[in-house]
């Protein structure tokens, strides 16, 4: 039996002020369909076995990249204790991401991670004391390396090119639509 993923709160969150109708209309407009969802489920069961590679890739990027990690820092020191917890939920978010349907919960769930990484709620799901916000604009700059990186993964399992091509569009709008959600904190009211 698996131990459970520290500050992993699924379905235990409050609200999300985004309506399902909300997300219906974010879905509509980066043409996210019924066949994305069968492509997402795909890349689940491609990338399950290859979550820790592509979390490898992924925070090798973030620790290169001193303007980066310095989310997980604080007087320019990186809080390994912090980005170990932080690596395990985001592969749960991989699996997720691919796996969970667009509900309420999930609703409700994205609106938590925009939470954490928002002055609202950042660095109190580990107790940590690191800079006290994700800057907006490392948010959304984050779609196009979490997009780009996966296609190679997605072709490691003998999938065609044209399958490929199917899981890696569905992903890239389903990370669009998280990082829509995610940015909520950081909008003015009636702005979002």
């Amino acid at each position: 039996m698996e131990e459970p993923i520290k500050g992993y709160t699924y379905g235990q969150v409050g609200q999300s002020p985004v309506s399902i109708a909300d997300l219906d209309l974010l879905k509509k407009t980066v043409l996210f369909t019924e066949e994305d969802e069968k492509y997402l489920r795909l890349a689940g069961e491609v990338l399950k076995d290859q979550t820790n590679e592509v979390l490898d890739l992924w925070y090798g990027f973030v620790g290169g990249n001193e303007h980066l990690v310095h989310y997980f820092s604080k007087n320019g020191q990186p809080n390994m204790d912090y980005l170990t917890a932080v690596r395990v939920r985001f592969g749960q978010w991989i699996m997720d991401l691919c796996n969970k349907p667009y509900d309420q919960t999930w609703l409700n769930y994205q609106h938590e991670i925009a939470l954490r990484h928002h002055s609202t709620k950042k660095n109190k799901t580990d107790d940590v004391d690191t800079v006290p916000i994700v800057n907006y604009r490392y948010m959304t700059a984050f779609i196009f390396p979490i997009t780009a990186t996966i296609k190679g993964f997605l072709t490691k399992k003998g999938h065609d090119a044209e399958t490929v091509e199917a899981m890696h569009s569905a992903w890239f709008k389903a990370v669009t639509l998280t990082i829509i959600l995610w940015t909520y904190p950081y909008i003015n009211k009636n702005e979002f």
